[in-house]
């Protein structure tokens, strides 16, 4: 892999580039501020990000992967995201009855996706609908009363203090029941705004993070409170950083159910301005 820094044309102001703060994204953005090095990088939770993308606050963002399902104005940019063929383990729905009994449900502030999701499994599988309230930030499952708490992100890995009937892994569910893999999040950026060479930086640093799974995994790990070699193993065997045909796949029967659940709008092509990875 080359280390050739990318360079940038010239602008009016750099190009702001908005990502996740969660272990799950570290790899995304290896390098990112030395291979964009004139544009800014903003870290922030999911859904805050897509709301200041689509306030144009920036000009791209990791965001949750309903946002671009949602948004006819959005195209997915460079083939790199946060995806899982399977267990996930931080997007996790806990539960205090039978899932087919579920009336209330709490969702993690930082959620959209996620969110979606366990509505939409919710829906299919059992017929349920529940009436949803948000579980704030730094609050945890004791600080709700509902029937279901879903956790995202770093938070969702700890064992919760108490005892549940029933717990998803959402991407085990997921990929259990149909087959394809789940994309949480990916690159997004408005029909209108030009990232020059920002796109092959993306694609850049999700190769080198790739690379150095362990050294992440290091780094970030004493951050969490959790073991070097959970942190390793999440970003090597849970996750998966490429959108592929499969992902394509997964994301767009996850669009159908979303319509199909009123929870997405229909008609809102999915457009994927790519670049191709160098690996």
């Amino acid at each position: 892999m080359s280390d050739k820094l990318i360079m940038f044309t010239t602008r009016e102001r750099p190009i702001r580039i908005g990502a996740v703060s969660y272990l799950n994204s570290k790899p995304l953005i290896e390098d990112l501020a030395v291979l964009a090095s004139d544009a800014e990088l903003i870290l922030n939770f999911p859904s805050r990000l897509a709301d200041d993308l689509s306030a144009g606050d920036l000009d791209v963002a990791l965001i949750p992967s309903v946002e671009v399902l949602r948004d006819a104005d959005y195209e997915i940019v460079s083939d790199a995201c946060v995806a899982t063929h399977g267990p996930v383990l931080s997007v996790k729905l806990f539960s205090r009855v039978p899932f087919a009994n579920v009336r209330t449900l709490a969702l993690d502030e930082g959620s959209r996706t996620s969110a979606t999701l366990a509505r939409v499994m919710l829906s299919e599988r059992y017929g349920v609908r529940p009436t949803t309230t948000l579980l704030p930030l730094g609050f945890a499952t004791e600080d709700t009363s509902a029937d279901a708490v879903l956790l995202i992100g770093d938070r969702a890995m700890k064992p919760p203090r108490e005892r549940f009937v029933a717990t998803w892994d959402l991407g085990e569910e997921w990929t259990q029941w149909t087959g394809l893999p789940f994309v949480f999040a990916m690159w997004a950026a408005r029909r209108d705004v030009e990232l020059d060479d920002v796109e092959d930086a993306l694609c850049e640093s999700r190769d080198r993070g790739i690379e150095r799974f362990a050294e992440i995994a290091k780094r970030e790990a004493p951050k969490l409170g959790i073991t070097e070699e959970l942190a390793r193993n999440y970003l090597a065997r849970n996750l998966h950083f490429k959108l592929g045909s499969a992902e394509r796949a997964g994301l767009r029967l996850f669009q159908e159910l979303a319509v199909k659940t009123g929870l997405a709008p229909e008609g809102v092509d999915l457009v994927f301005r790519h670049c191709m990875s160098a690996r």
